[in-house]
């Protein structure tokens, strides 16, 4: 049956039910289990009110199976002519898959020893007009499992599992740092001026001030001025918008995790990464092994930690003090004349060793360390090499999850810093520095370590999920 003749079909039974004052979209109905709970806790014979979305229906004379599915399980209804009455029997025998219905029974076994319902009562609450896509056995079209996500839970029970351990995963993090005295906040979302990071913007205006606005790309300036203003452990868990590619690996909008601990330096922030990351695989799947896409990841505390400044001088001879053009020399020399950059700056270059070094990644975490200070415009420089910065990267599975400092604090230098930056930087377009976040530093900001980690990749790693888009409940989509 073609799409519309099947929804002519049950539009003429939604027309039937409303002849007999049925109402198809009920209201209220008062659950007193869920699925999962009363299986887990079978006691035949027990009264129980239920409801959910029919995922199977089957007639065998006077009497009616019916697989009936929430959130947390499927159960057998049993429902026989004898019971509910022979004309409200007829009625139920019209239900379609996906209908949505609440009914009312006791627990029993089949003689085959199924566990079921044995229903008296059955109340519709919603008559679907749609049928499920493939007979229910399944989504499988990429396309459309992203656009109509809501079709995908139903079809694919693992989606649905993946966006419930996702919040398992939020709420294990808000506990973690709640537990260590951080204080979740709140900065703004659209900002007169894009900063934080570097990544090219969302622009909009906003009409009563008569200003140009961007939806943020990071918060960690609004961060650092509550430290300025006496906040010593703050965190946020963010979404930033970056006006850029697609990619398995990246969504214009996407789920951060920014923690800054006044007093701190970016080793706290490693010994954090550590301690949360780890205690979250062991929370979510039970262990610190983990599979992802195949490979083992061990999450076992301690990680090992590698030098990048040592990794991109034995790898291609790169220097902190080198050139854009000797850079790009260095590693065309080992990568050869397939190496293009559309832009020729360090940082675009260092992007290239970056990421060749990404994809040479070992499996499990690793943190890199030592990246040159002209790639880190808001980090502390190391007291032995001004060249290098006290920053790391965290790589897990192949996938940059985590990035941290130890902030820079000194105004004068910070303002340096940023102005150097916007000459590298002809990629996104700023060409302008944050001056009140300068100002807010020059009011005093304790030392502090400061950290992100990307909660989508995160999540990735922790569900086995190929695609950042498989995380992502409603991924920006282009139009068909």
């Amino acid at each position: 049956m073609e799409v519309d003749e099947i929804k002519s079909v049950r539009i003429s039974k939604l027309n039937q039910l409303s002849a007999k004052k049925i109402n198809a979209y009920g209201g209220k109905f008062v659950c007193s289990h869920r699925i999962q709970g009363l299986l887990e806790n079978f006691q035949e014979g027990l009264e129980v009110s239920i409801a959910g979305r029919i995922m199977a229906n089957r007639k065998h004379g006077k009497v009616l199976f019916m697989d009936l599915r929430d959130q947390t399980g499927k159960v057998q209804l049993f429902i026989k002519a004898d019971h509910v009455g022979v004309d409200i029997f007829a009625t139920i025998a019209e239900f379609d898959i996906g209908d949505i219905i609440g009914v009312q029974g006791e627990l029993f076994k089949t003689k085959t020893g199924q566990e079921s319902v044995r229903v008296r009562q059955v109340t519709v609450l919603s008559k679907a007009l749609m049928s499920l896509p493939e007979k229910w056995h399944g989504l499988k079209d990429v396309e459309v499992r992203y656009r109509q996500r809501y079709i995908d839970m139903i079809a694919n029970e693992n989606v649905k599992d993946v966006f419930i351990k996702r919040s398992r995963i939020i709420s294990f993090i808000r506990r973690f740092l709640d537990e260590r005295s951080f204080l979740e906040v709140e900065t703004p979302m659209l900002q007169p001026m894009a900063g934080g990071a570097r990544g090219k913007p969302f622009k909009s205006q906003h009409n009563a001030y008569d200003m140009d606005v961007y939806l943020r790309i990071a918060p960690e300036l609004y961060l650092k001025r509550l430290l300025v203003g006496g906040l010593e452990r703050v965190y946020e868990i963010n979404r930033n918008f970056r006006n850029e590619g697609v990619s398995t690996r990246h969504n214009p909008e996407f789920t951060m995790l920014e923690v800054y601990q006044a007093y701190g330096d970016y080793e706290d922030m490693m010994k954090l990464t550590e301690d949360m990351i780890s205690a979250l695989a062991k929370e979510i799947t039970g262990s610190y092994k983990v599979v992802y896409r195949g490979q083992e990841i061990d999450f076992t505390p301690p990680w090992q930690r590698r030098s990048f400044a040592a990794i991109v001088k034995e790898k291609f001879n790169i220097d902190p003090d080198d050139d854009a053009t000797v850079m790009l020399k260095k590693v065309k020399a080992v990568k050869g004349d397939r190496i293009k950059v559309d832009t020729l700056t360090r940082s675009s270059v260092m992007k290239i060793a970056e990421d060749i070094l990404e994809e040479g990644a070992t499996n499990n975490p690793v943190f890199f360390t030592d990246y040159f200070t002209f790639l880190c415009p808001l980090a502390k420089t190391s007291p032995d090499n001004p060249a290098i910065s006290q920053r790391f990267e965290c790589f897990i599975g192949g996938l940059e999850v985590g990035n941290a400092y130890s902030e820079l604090n000194d105004p004068q230098e910070q303002k340096k810093r940023l102005l150097e930056d916007l000459k590298d930087d002809v990629e996104t377009g700023n060409r302008a520095i944050d001056e009140d976040f300068i100002h807010a530093l020059e009011y005093g900001m304790p030392p502090a370590g400061g950290l992100g980690i990307g909660i989508d990749r995160l999540v990735m790693l922790l569900t086995d999920s190929p695609s950042i888009r498989d995380v992502i409940l409603f991924p920006l989509m282009k139009p068909l």
